[in-house]
This record gives C-alpha cells, sequence and structure tokens, in this order.
C-alpha cells in the first residue's frame, strides 16, 4: 500500500519507514543509502525533523552504523541517512578516495548532498542545514566536509580519523589547506565553520598506528604529514587546535578505556547531539514564541 505524501509529491511505500530500505542515489547509482524514520511520522503529519548523517568507516557496515543510532533518533526525533560509498569506485580495491571528498572529477562531498536532497524531496525535513557524524574513515571524510561544505552543516561530530587535514596554510592539501581552491574550486569559508557545532571524539586507547603511519616513501607523505603527530589522539588533538585557533569552538572527547570502536564512543557522540539538538529546538521554540 502507498499513499501520498502533502506538499511532497512523492510516494511513500512501507520500505520507507523505520529501518528503511537501501536506495540507490540517483544521480550516481554507484552510491546508495539507507536511513531510519522515527515511530512517529505519519505522512499526512506536518512535524518535520532534522537530518542526521551517518558514515561509515573503511569497512563500508552503514547499516550497522544506522543501527547504532537508532535510540538517538527517537529520543531527539531525528531522520538518519547513512550512505554507503563502496570499496573500488576508482580502482579495483580502492579503499580511500570517498575520505578526501574527490577523485579527479568525482567529488564525494556532492554525492552526500544529493542524497541529502532526495532525503528532504521524500520526507519532511527541518531547517536548510544537516548534521554529520563520521568515525575512522567517516572522520576523514566529515571533517574535510567541515572545509568543503561547512554551509550545509549545523553540527558536526569527528571521530577517529587516522589522518587529518590541518586548517592550516603552512601546508598543501592533505596536511593543510593552503590550496584548497585549486582542489574544491571555492576558497574555505571560516566564518560559516564558526556556526557549526563541533565535536571531536576518540578513545583513550586508541594507540595503535600501524594503519594510519605516513611513512617518506609513502606515496601519501608530503610536506606536513609529519605535523600532525602519531597516533589518531594525538591527530585529532593537533586538529581541535588549528580548527580553535579560527575561532572555531570545539568539544572534545576522548573516551577513557576505548581503543578503535564507533560503538564505545557511540554514548560521547549521542551526548553531543541530544545538547546540540535540545538547544536547537529551545532556540526555535523561542523565536516562534517572539513572532507576533
Amino acid at each position: 500500500m502507498v499513499r501520498k505524501i502533502p506538499g511532497h509529491g512523492t510516494r511513500l511505500s512501507y520500505y520507507d519507514f523505520g529501518r528503511t530500505t537501501v536506495q540507490a542515489c540517483q544521480s550516481d547509482p554507484r552510491f546508495s543509502y539507507c536511513a531510519y524514520v522515527p515511530e512517529s511520522y505519519e505522512e499526512e503529519g506536518t512535524q518535520s525533523y532534522p537530518l542526521l548523517v551517518i558514515l561509515h568507516g573503511t569497512l563500508r557496515d552503514n547499516a550497522a552504523y544506522r543501527e547504532a543510532f537508532i535510540n538517538l533518533a527517537e529520543r531527539c526525533q531525528l531522520i538518519l541517512l547513512a550512505p554507503l560509498f563502496p570499496a573500488g569506485i576508482t580502482a579495483p580495491g580502492e579503499l580511500n578516495s570517498y575520505k578526501f571528498l574527490r577523485a579527479g572529477d568525482l567529488r564525494y562531498d556532492e554525492i552526500l548532498l544529493d542524497m541529502a536532497a532526495e532525503m528532504r524531496a521524500k520526507y519532511r525535513i527541518s531547517g536548510p542545514r544537516m548534521s554529520l557524524f563520521g568515525f575512522s574513515g567517516g572522520g576523514h571524510f566529515a571533517h574535510r566536509f567541515l572545509y568543503a561544505q561547512p554551509e550545509a552543516l549545523e553540527a558536526v561530530s569527528i571521530g577517529a580519523p587516522g589522518i587529518v587535514t590541518l586548517l592550516d596554510d603552512s601546508y598543501d592539501f592533505w596536511a593543510g589547506t593552503r590550496d584548497f581552491a585549486k582542489h574544491f574550486g571555492k576558497p574555505l569559508n571560516v566564518p560559516a565553520m564558526r556556526d557549526v557545532a563541533v565535536q571531536t571524539v576518540v578513545g583513550g586507547d586508541d594507540t595503535e598506528t600501524w594503519e594510519i603511519a605516513v611513512p617518506r616513501e609513502s606515496r601519501l607523505w608530503m610536506p606536513g604529514a609529519d605535523a600532525m603527530g602519531a597516533n589518531r589522539i594525538d591527530r585529532i588533538k593537533a586538529l581541535g587546535r588549528s580548527l580553535e585557533a579560527q575561532r572555531i569552538a570545539v568539544r572534545c572527547d576522548v573516551v577513557p578505556g576505548v581503543a578503535h570502536d564507533y560503538a564505545r564512543v557511540a554514548p560521547a557522540v549521542e551526548d553531543f547531539f541530544t545538547h546540540h539538538f535540545t538547544r536547537s529546538r529551545r532556540g526555535t521554540v523561542a523565536e516562534t514564541e517572539m513572532q507576533p
């Protein structure tokens, strides 16, 4: 059975509610996504819902990431979007291109914007901006998305990226942002970044370096590659300092006793977004009450 949602022009089926089925991105079907829609969502209703994107790491277990944040979605009345950026898009066995937002003419940040636009066409999404959490490879993506598309974000949680891009014009991209416009077609918009609520989060025992070392013989090595520290804790703190140097407020959470495990840092992430959306709703209610 399908029924039409007033004002949207898109027909929803049973598989578009709750834990949704996987949809191909219409602008580029190599990429796909699933979602979670709260139980309160009604086809003929008027309530709108913030959009929170939950982005996977290198393992690409996007449905598991969605599952980890369903309680948050119900508690804060959010719609979750869980993209899938498959491995092997640019070459057989290739794992990492999405983490740096672009590969040649392929722009992963713009693919995510297209996915968000599809969600807005289908559901009642509140406000013009979305929020984003990414862990590990998703943490790579999340902080670089903040640089490339700050106007699209209201909050971002950056979880344990292995390699960070410092907001620092001492180095070229990827180590820094000196030549950012050459890679992304527009300059950095630091004032817009200051309007985004930012969290960095990492496990207090996330100290393994076997996967994230960038020795001089690595194809990734460039000047500045050694400026961020040795492990994920060092690197996320260096990232936070570079943001704060530009007067971007950062909430830093180092979760004791946790190694590289998104499920065990999830409570700190939930706390960050719970506070953010609670404040946002209070502000919205206050603005509404002030209107004549």
